[in-house]
Formats: structure tokens, C-alpha cells, sequence
């Protein structure tokens, strides 16, 4: 079975899929993570498939390769890993996985090899216990330490050279990427590292062709420009204590090029050339992140600086090097200070009804009064 972005699937039953895992509930090193079991039997729809990642955990600059895995249009809750906001997309082996069968009605096909399964509840039970056990380290730290497929990364992953041009033809192959969306990927990559050497009387007109160029066509300007206060130096913040379901409009670039030292940073959080895309346009705050898991350590991390995800808002890999055109999907994290505050429709609606209310006061020779 190997799937491509956009097919549909069936989660096999709890049994089936149990019957993969080893005694750490992991099948070739990948954490099956207890809040996957509520997706058992439903029907889902392929997000994109997984045949790379990008390595989050090591601190080496790399994409790293995995098999028969995919993701699918649903993520993480945090609810087995303290309350985790970090919302990953999760990772499903192909065998927990079977091709949608419709009869025809909408109905799901019978399945001949669910029916010939038999496992009792004694062995589901003891086997779901491992996947729960699993969720933490042992160790003698006092501080929990939690265990995820975010952390396992390195243990069902291995190193993939971003010279292998295959990883590049399945991008396309696999449905995850369009063959415009590649070529534009490859364009990039190849411009910035035939141009990454030059120096400052050299790299300045580069850049500034390949602006020229990404305005004729309507395209992100280059995503990799220094911010503007000297390294060191304390950054600005802006605190808009926002809330889940507002609406809110990411600043220019050049705004917030303003609030960045020359590391890109402000206050700890790095402004990443993924988040360049999305600079000017409007969304809506899905979550304000107040504490996650960190990657390397496996400990509970809490937000001294607000954080936000916004809804539909992930990267894209566009602009990542070596780990070009991952399908990882993570939510990216803004500062306050880089976004602003939009009016809803409903409050803008009201606004300018009580503003053609006043209208119609005045021209009647009414006096109205603030």
C-alpha cells in the first residue's frame, strides 16, 4: 500500500492495529500514540505522504527518511503528553492503514480479513497498556519526561542527503507537491547556495534580481534578510492578549524585519523564512501557545513570551535547504508584536451602520452627540 496525498483511507480496528506493535507499542520504531486509537475505523483522507521529515531534535541542519508512512488530516491534542499546544501532525505506518472500499452506497465494503482476526480482550488490554506506558521515559530526572513521536524521531528515521534526487521525484510523485510547486522549490534552493558565498557588493544585487523578479510575478520576496537590531540587544514586545477565534493580520516583512535582531530572533523565537509567505494576509488565531514539549529533552516547556498558531498556517518547506519540500506540516509560531488586530465582519458591519445612522441624523439636521 502506498498511498498519495488526497486518497482516501480506513484506520484499521484497535486489534488489527495492536497486533503490529512490539512491547513499547511502536512498529519499527514509530510510537502508535494513544489519542490515534479514537480514529480506529474511520474513514480519512491522505494529508501527504511521509517519505522525509525534517529533524527538529539533533540540532543538525537535515532531512532525515522514513517508509511507508503517511500523514492524514488530523493532529495531535496533547491530552496523553500534559497538554501539549504544539498540535503535530501525526504519523501513520501504511500498515495501520487499508485502502477505502466503497460499495457503492456510501457504506464501507465488508472486510474478509477483519472477520477472520481474533484476539481477546485480554491481549487489546494488556497490549493498549504498553501505549499508554509509552508515553513517558524512565528516568531518574523528577521532572516527567514525555515520549512521542516528535521525540522518537531519530529512532524510525534515518539521514537522507539532500543530493539524492530522488527525494525530490517523489515530492511530485507521491502527490504531495505539483511539478510547478517543485520547479519553483529546485529554483530556489539552487539560487540561494550559488549565491549564499557572495559578499556584501555582490550578495545586495543578487538579492535585490531576485526581488525584481518576484514582483513581476507576484512571488515572496526573498525570505532571508538580517533583522535590524545589532545581536544582543534586547528586542521589542507587544503583548495584544489574544484569543482563540480572533481574527488577526500579519504584518509587513518589512515591520517586522524592524522587531528581529541580525540571528533573526525576537525574544528567543526565531522568525523562520517560512513565515515569510503569509506576511500581509489575514487569519484567524487558532491556539495561544502556553506550553509544550520540547523535542530534545522530552520535558514540559511553558511560554515566558506569548506565542500564537494561526488556523491553516504551517510551513511548507518552500525555503528549507536541505529539508526542501518536508511534509511535515508544523504549525509556525508568531510573536504578538508581528501581528495586529482585524475588526471581525460583524463588528466592522456594526460600525458602519452606526456611522450611516449619524449620517442620516445630520443631513435630517439632527445634533448627535459622541
Amino acid at each position: 500500500m502506498k498511498p498519495q496525498a488526497g486518497d482516501w483511507v480506513q484506520v484499521r480496528s484497535k486489534p488489527e492495529i495492536l497486533r503490529t506493535l512490539d512491547e513499547n507499542g511502536r512498529l519499527d520504531g514509530l510510537p502508535f500514540m494513544p489519542q490515534m486509537f479514537r480514529y480506529c475505523g474511520l474513514r480519512l483522507q491522505v494529508n501527504s505522504r511521509a517519505y522525509k521529515t525534517c529533524d527538529t531534535v539533533s540540532g543538525h541542519y537535515r532531512g532525515l527518511q522514513l517508509s511507508d508512512a503517511v500523514h492524514l488530516n488530523v493532529r495531535c491534542d496533547g491530552e496523553a503528553y500534559g497538554g501539549c499546544q504544539a498540535n503535530c501532525l501525526l504519523f501513520w505506518k501504511t500498515a495501520w492503514l487499508r485502502p477505502f472500499q466503497d460499495n457503492g452506497n456510501g457504506r464501507w465494503a465488508p472486510d474478509a480479513e477483519r472477520s477472520t482476526i481474533q484476539d481477546t480482550t485480554e491481549q487489546c488490554s494488556s497490549a493498549e497498556r504498553s501505549v499508554w506506558k509509552a508515553t513517558t521515559r524512565v528516568s531518574q530526572d523528577p521532572e516527567t519526561q514525555y515520549s512521542c513521536q516528535a521525540t522518537e524521531l531519530l529512532n524510525y528515521t534515518v539521514p537522507l542527503r539532500w543530493w539524492d534526487a530522488r527525494q525530490y521525484v517523489e515530492a511530485y510523485t507521491s502527490g504531495n507537491r505539483s511539478l510547478g510547486q517543485v520547479c519553483v522549490g529546485l529554483f530556489y534552493l539552487f539560487y540561494y547556495y550559488a549565491t549564499f558565498g557572495f559578499s556584501d557588493r555582490w550578495g545586495g544585487p543578487s538579492r535585490w534580481l531576485y526581488n525584481k523578479f518576484q514582483a513581476v510575478v507576484k512571488g515572496v520576496p526573498f525570505p532571508r534578510v538580517k533583522g535590524r537590531i545589532p545581536a544582543g540587544r534586547p528586542t521589542p514586545r507587544c503583548d495584544l492578549h489574544l484569543k482563540p477565534g480572533e481574527l488577526v493580520r500579519v504584518k509587513s516583512y518589512d515591520e517586522i524585519l524592524a522587531t528581529l535582531d541580525t540571528r533573526l530572533s525576537n525574544r528567543g523565537l526565531q522568525f523562520d523564512a517560512e513565515l515569510v509567505p503569509f506576511c500581509g494576509k489575514v487569519f484567524r488565531v487558532s491556539t495561544c501557545v502556553e506550553r509544550f514539549v520540547d523535542e530534545k529533552t522530552g520535558k514540559m516547556r511553558r511560554m515566558k513570551t506569548p506565542a500564537v498558531i494561526l488556523e491553516g498556517v504551517t510551513c511548507n518547506a518552500r525555503y528549507s535547504g536541505r529539508r526542501l519540500f518536508c511534509p511535515r506540516g508544523i504549525n509556525l509560531w508568531w510573536r504578538e508584536i508581528w501581528l495586529e488586530r482585524v475588526p471581525s465582519p460583524a463588528r466592522i458591519e456594526a460600525a458602519v451602520s452606526l456611522e450611516t445612522d449619524a449620517c442620516t441624523f445630520a443631513n435630517k439636521g439632527v445634533l448627535v452627540k459622541g
